[in-house]
């Protein structure tokens, strides 16, 4: 079996498939049987495939992410402000972030002679670790997910990130220096209190779709742009803007970036901080912007579906027992994963964006719009979205999947048959979700358009810092 060609391997595969339990992911049904030939692995061997998809995937993942996002950020940057960016490392400057990390490797590793040794060199694994785990639950695809039967992936991973915080101020008070601790003080004043915004935004919608497994809100959201849950009613569709904003204060970007505010406190808690440990500060920072960005996808942008609900109909018919087909499901799952990936980097964009494009306020004023401007208004747009569902029908089931009870049960429910919703007595769910996506998508064609504009009216704009004219020997 081990010896089987390619062809054979996956259809010995897809022949098991079927046999096997359901709560093993499609990666584990295609291996095992062919390295183990049991019907169910041991904790042994699920522990031991666990190590090697975080060690060979996820930790070579997170660090392509969070070097790439230095970059990107860089040539943002760099355009917002007429410059060139990073353009000297590789093609386009896209190797720069390689270079400063072998930069930073080979730097000394400084510690201040008054400061806590062992908490000091703690802080910076306290800071990283969180983002990875909480980057290891992220659903990626329907079968590209590292843990899919975690039944509360959503606060799983805002539990673990809210540990990023000890390691911050740990990093703060342990470097006995008074910019240091201010910073500290100022993320942990700073992300306590945006963390309740932030959890009623993600509560509005858990509520909305009755679930908080990661693979199950994907599936409720694969019927198109219309089944997304950012336009099932108006208060859900609030409450993306009230995330979005949290979670930018949250993970201390700008505008609120004052724990590192180099205007007020040199660097903020990690003032102290050299070479690699540094570094494990930055990646924890580029790192976590995805992971937010990925919690936004999941619970509101269709997680890895695309908007015409294409990648949510084959999967339910390459999946079913009649027409399975496991070559197709594999390629879906990389178009998936190729999707969640873009739409997570859309955000990340305009994170971005906000950063070069804003000034930083005060910190009384960041924690008067936390506490006088986006608690109240998330805790309307909390009873509004109860409300709402309690009067108005809600989608009636799971896209492509058949229905479990009303008078069309056992019926495929197709998202896009607005006669199927007319019986199934939902006609207002249907036009309120049409008319809000309508609203989204042109002003997401809107925005697209603006920095279409903006990078090619900027082109005619002559950069500053660019190369002097170069010197000819022997010109008069």
């Amino acid at each position: 079996m081990l010896l089987a060609s390619p062809p054979n391997l996956f259809a010995a595969a897809a022949d098991s498939l079927r046999l096997w339990p359901a709560d093993l992911t499609l990666v584990e049904k295609i291996i095992f049987p062919q390295l183990l030939h049991q019907s169910h692995p041991g904790f042994g061997a699920l522990a031991l495939y666990s190590l090697i998809i975080v060690a060979v995937v996820f930790l070579p993942a997170i660090s392509l992410v969070a070097m790439f996002c230095i970059w990107w950020e860089r040539k943002v940057a760099g355009h917002m402000q007429s410059r060139f960016g990073p353009n000297r490392v590789g093609p386009i400057g896209i190797l720069q972030s390689l270079a400063d990390g072998v930069k930073l490797i080979l730097k000394e590793d400084l510690r201040p002679q008054s400061s806590d040794a062992f908490l000091f060199r703690l802080a910076p694994y306290l800071a990283f670790v969180p983002v990875f785990v909480a980057f290891l639950a992220l659903p990626f695809a329907p079968e590209l997910t590292f843990e899919p039967r975690l039944a509360v992936g959503v606060f799983w991973i805002l539990a673990i990130l809210s540990l990023e915080v000890m390691g911050v101020i740990l990093a703060g008070w342990s470097s006995n220096n008074k910019w240091s601790v201010y910073g500290a003080m100022r993320e942990a004043c700073q992300m306590v209190s945006y963390e309740i915004p932030l959890g009623l935004s993600i509560i509005i919608g858990v509520m909305t779709a009755g679930s908080l497994n990661l693979i199950e809100l994907g599936q409720f959201q694969s019927g198109g742009i219309h089944t997304w849950l950012l336009f099932r009613n108006p208060f859900v569709f609030c409450a993306f803007f009230t995330y979005f904003i949290a979670s930018l204060a949250s993970n201390k970007r700008a505008p609120f970036d004052l724990p590192e505010s180099e205007s007020e406190l040199v660097a903020g808690y990690h003032t102290e901080y050299s070479g690699l440990r540094f570094s494990f500060f930055f990646f924890a920072e580029y790192a976590a912007m995805f992971v937010v960005g990925g919690i936004q996808t999941a619970l509101f942008l269709g997680s890895w579906n695309d908007p015409f609900g294409l990648i949510g109909y084959f999967h339910a018919r390459f999946s079913s027992p009649g027409h399975y087909d496991l070559w197709m499901l594999v390629i879906l799952n990389l178009i998936a994963c190729g999707i969640f990936v873009t739409k997570v980097m859309g955000i990340i964009f305009v994170q971005m964006w906000l950063r070069w494009t804003l000034p930083r306020p005060r910190i009384d004023q960041v924690l008067y719009v936390c506490v006088k401007v986006l608690l109240p208004m998330a805790c309307v747009l909390l009873l509004g979205a109860a409300i709402w569902q309690w009067l108005v029908s809600d989608q009636p089931g799971i896209p492509w999947q058949p229905l479990k009870q009303g008078p069309l049960a056992g019926q495929v429910f197709n998202p896009w048959d607005l006669p199927q919703w007319v019986r199934l007595h939902a006609p207002g769910a249907m036009v309120t979700q049409l008319a809000l996506a309508i609203v989204g998508a042109s002003g997401f064609a809107a925005a697209v358009g603006w920095v279409l504009y903006a990078a090619a009216t900027g082109r005619t704009i002559k950069q500053r810092l660019t190369d002097p004219s170069p010197i000819v020997i022997g010109a008069r």
